[in-house]
């Protein structure tokens, strides 16, 4: 049986954040994908960036840096 575990959840405002976020981590080699927003999060436009919890401040340091906005970030109980 699946069963949900913490992941680490960052919601953006819009959808070019969200294209530009993910761009930059593919091309920084950092880990997660893109999903359709949790309904356990209320944000923008329905992307979200979902990875390991461990990875969390990473992804968020490296948005900072390069200045990708978002609106929000949690860990969010979701199937792996």
């Amino acid at each position: 049986m699946r069963r949900k575990r913490p992941f680490a959840v960052i919601a953006f405002v819009s959808t070019e954040q969200a294209l530009a976020a993910e761009a930059m981590f593919t091309q920084r080699g950092l880990p997660g994908r893109m999903i359709p927003i949790p309904s356990q999060v209320s944000a923008g436009c329905g992307l979200a960036w979902k990875a390991e919890t461990s990875e969390e401040q990473v992804l968020l340091d490296a948005l900072r840096e390069t200045g990708i906005g978002f609106e929000t970030h949690a860990l969010v109980e979701l199937f792996g």
